[in-house]
């Protein structure tokens, strides 16, 4: 999909030097600078289990340390 952007012109001057030292085209530069910064974002965004058991009347590493009981319990017969 094309798209048309205005840079600034310090930009535009490092852009055109990154494209000049790396052998590419503008477009290609711009596609790897978006994907990057897409990834940076996605790194960012939160597990969303993070915070799951927040709002649960019980604490969750007693919950898990109860469960593993009864698994060594099973075991054991």
């Amino acid at each position: 999909m094309r798209t048309i952007i205005e840079l600034p012109a310090a930009q535009l001057s490092a852009l055109d030097t990154w494209c000049r030292r790396d052998g590419i085209s503008r477009a290609e530069a711009i596609r790897q600078a978006v994907a990057a910064h897409l990834r940076l974002e996605r790194s960012r965004t939160p597990d969303p289990a993070f915070g799951l058991w927040k709002d649960r009347p019980v604490d969750g590493l007693a919950y898990e340390r109860r469960m593993r009981r009864e698994w060594d319990r099973g075991r054991r017969r």
